[in-house]
Order: structure tokens, then sequence, then C-alpha cells
């Protein structure tokens, strides 16, 4: 069972990378969404159609998805049922933690896979009626990571 649902890019420019992505592949976009995460306001978007989704994300310099040094590929994203015990898996393959918003309120943690230049998400799955209703309201729920080592 796969729990993969997310590729996500962080972006200078919001409206462009979408703008871009829809003549480049077709896709169709929710409404972009502004939230704050600590001290950071950041903005948000998701396609519609279902998984996987891609998701882009432009923040503040600082913030965990500053792109001042331009767009870049930053993570794939997976849902899972014990954060906790997920973040322990990827740390003891050698996959550390790079950034938590537990401390922020978020169930999520990013963490850093060197092997190919970028992070993978681990989101709790409390978060995911949230995320559906939001993006895919009429979608089936989705699977999440398989905790086993």
């Amino acid at each position: 069972m796969t729990s993969f649902y997310h590729v996500c890019f962080v972006v200078p420019d919001l409206e462009r990378a979408m703008r871009d992505f829809e003549n480049a592949s077709g896709v169709e976009w929710g409404e972009p969404q502004t939230s704050t995460l600590g001290d950071w306001q950041y903005r948000i978007v998701f396609t519609r159609g279902g998984a996987p989704f891609i998701e882009l994300i432009e923040g503040p310099p600082g913030s965990p998805w500053d792109a001042s040094a331009g767009a870049r590929f930053d993570h794939l994203g997976y849902w899972t049922t014990d954060l906790q015990a997920g973040s322990r898996r990827l740390e003891s393959h050698g996959i550390p933690e790079d950034f938590s918003g537990c401390p922020h309120g978020r169930a999520f943690a990013y963490h850093r896979m060197d092997s190919i230049g970028a992070r993978i998400e681990l989101v709790e799955t409390s978060r995911q009626p949230a995320f559906l209703e939001t993006w895919h309201p009429t979608g089936p729920p989705m699977p999440t990571i398989d905790e086993a080592p």
C-alpha cells in the first residue's frame, strides 16, 4: 500500500509557477491559501484532481520554504499514522529530521535525504480530513505509510 500523496516545489512567485505548470501540463489548481507557521507567513496551493498532488509554497527568507535563491524541488509528502515512530524510522536509516512543525502546533516533519538533494515530509493522518476538505473535497481518504522497520 502506498502513502505517497504529493511532490512540492518552493517558489519565489506562486502565480507564475501555477501559470507555468498549467501551461506545460494542463493541471488545475485549487485556490491559493495564506497561512502562518511560527513567525512565517507563507502561501500554498495544491493541484486539483487527486493524488499525487503537486504542491507549491511561496515562503519568506529564513523560513523552511525560503526560495530567495530560486525555485527548487523541496520534498515528497507521505501520510503517517504515527509521526514520532515514522521520524525515528527515517532517522535510524540516516535520514535526519530537518524541521518539525510540531513545536508550532502542526503535526508534520521534514527529513533531509541528501542522496536526492531534497526532503521527505511526514504528515500525521490527523491532518488528512482538513487537507481533503480544502484541496480534494470529493475524494476518498488516502493510505498511510507503513511504519514497520
